[in-house]
């Protein structure tokens, strides 16, 4: 098959869209598709994998989003030829896809990998927040329907977009991970290189230093921890443009020895820095199906989350972790009892380590490849009625 990935934004951003993108392409070339990424930005931008097609857009601020109502022309052709459409942002990209792609039969899927109803205003920072979260909710259902299937990465998601008034067919596919160098990781991260001792308790988190991901929540509650036990530490792996703001707020809290910002760390040696904790932490209520906490369940981490959905799916617990309500008291009392029960660590993070291979990238590619086959079968018949054979005849004059 030939598979067009649809995406606002890719390469070099750096986001859990763009990681799972990146890794469905390698995954499903292994398995001998073609899959073309069809994006926006620097035309001239040296990429390293084949098949990148972008094209101008104009950029919203500083977010390293693009806006634009169309592609360019060679993009058209390429995706004119495409068996199967797979969008990753619904906005400008799944536009383009209802555009371009409808009227030729290509068929339409459309994962959801965003609250877009929780932080609507981080995805279109020039809209006021009222006004766009009412787009997001008049435009989505709208959206699916018009789509061929709607995949939701967790069960919670599906029931927000249910919420939200989506009708469309919808499945429930995880997000994928390639779970092959967290099976044996051989070079741990130095503890006393971020200035913490081998017999200190340190607790990870991972992810983009933003306003969604509510890091001052976890900041205090981590604050609150260390008040009653002196030995516990937290490393915070990532970066965003909230870090600033967080050096302030440790400072604050009289916590500085105690915090350690990584910075941005390269992907293939997060499992180090997660081998070397010995808990994952996040106070984010906005993830749909976070990669992160899957990662960390593989490098054998037990996990504290707070009840949302795709956290709350991913997270069972009192099994693989705790997961608490929105409540600094109980998030504080929970983060201090996995900090100081070494047997409960280890025995949950054993449970987490097994139950992270539920989403091993090769099964969910498989899954993906069974949709894709469905949904090709089922557009034969429409690419050969008298409107489509039109419209690609046309294509010939007008590219």
């Amino acid at each position: 098959m030939r598979i067009g990935m649809l995406a606002d934004i890719y390469k070099p951003h750096v986001s859990g869209i763009t990681n799972y993108i990146a890794l469905n392409k390698t995954y499903l070339e292994k398995a001998g598709h073609e899959v073309f990424i069809f994006t926006f930005g620097d035309e001239n931008y040296p990429d390293t994998e084949t098949n990148i097609i972008r094209s101008q857009g104009l950029p919203l601020i500083d977010t390293g989003y693009y806006l634009s109502l169309s592609y360019k022309a060679e993009a058209r052709k390429l995706l004119y030829s495409m068996d199967v459409v797979h969008v990753h942002h619904p906005f400008v990209s799944g536009t383009l896809a209802l555009r371009y792609c409808r009227p030729r039969s290509i068929p339409i899927i459309f994962t959801n990998h965003t609250r877009y109803d929780l932080y609507a205003q981080v995805y279109m920072p020039i809209l006021p927040d009222i006004v766009s979260e009412t787009i997001i909710q008049t435009y989505l259902p709208p959206f699916c329907r018009a789509c061929d299937l709607v995949i939701a990465p967790s069960e919670g998601l599906r029931q927000v977009l249910l919420h939200l008034g989506v009708d469309a067919p919808m499945e429930v596919v995880p997000n994928g991970v390639d779970l092959k160098p967290y099976a044996k990781i051989t070079q741990r991260a130095d503890r006393r290189s971020f200035g913490f001792q081998p017999e200190q308790v340190v607790l990870a988190y991972v992810g983009r230093l933003g306003p969604e991901k509510n890091l001052p929540f976890l900041l205090r509650s981590f604050a609150g921890a260390a008040a009653a036990y002196d030995s516990i530490r937290l490393l915070l792996i990532g970066d965003g443009p909230e870090r600033d703001n967080l050096h302030d707020l440790v400072h604050n809290l009289n916590i500085d020895d105690k915090v350690h910002f990584t910075g941005m760390v390269p992907y293939e040696e997060l499992p180090g820095f997660l081998a070397s904790a010995d808990a994952f932490v996040t106070a984010s209520v906005t993830e749909v199906h976070p990669l992160s906490v899957i990662e960390a369940m593989a490098a054998g981490l037990p996990v504290l989350g707070i009840n949302s959905p795709g956290v709350s799916d991913t997270i069972e617990d009192r099994v693989t972790g705790f997961v608490a309500q929105d409540d600094l008291a109980e998030f504080t009392a929970k983060m201090v009892l996995l900090a100081t029960n070494g047997d409960l660590r280890t025995k949950m993070g054993e449970q987490a380590r097994l139950a992270s291979s539920a989403y091993d990238i090769n099964i969910t590619t498989q899954l993906l490849i069974e949709i894709y086959v469905r949904l090709v079968n089922k557009s034969i018949a429409r690419k050969h009625n008298l409107r489509t054979r039109i419209t690609r005849l046309l294509d010939n004059w007008h590219l």
